[in-house]
């Protein structure tokens, strides 16, 4: 098991209510696991997620996550 550390912003804060804002909380998945299996754990539809970050970089769904690892993630941006 990796433990990896989430930071859910913006419209993605209704997945984990409790929680203020930027506030990380600390989850486990299986060694191996990706951004999209993640996504998938904490029941937030995939399509609600448009960018994660680790370390200040812009993640694909395919990345393969690592034990420690420090993520955002946001929804699309609307406006006008």
């Amino acid at each position: 098991m990796i433990a990896v550390r989430v930071r859910l912003y913006a419209t993605l804060r209704q997945y984990q209510p409790q929680l203020k804002i930027g506030e990380p909380f600390i989850t486990r998945l299986p060694k191996g696991a990706t951004v999209k299996q993640l996504i998938a754990d904490l029941g937030i539809p995939e399509d609600t997620v448009k960018l994660v970050f680790s370390g200040g970089r812009a993640v694909e769904e395919e990345h393969e996550l690592e034990d420690g690892e420090d993520l955002g993630m946001f929804p699309p941006v609307a406006g006008g």
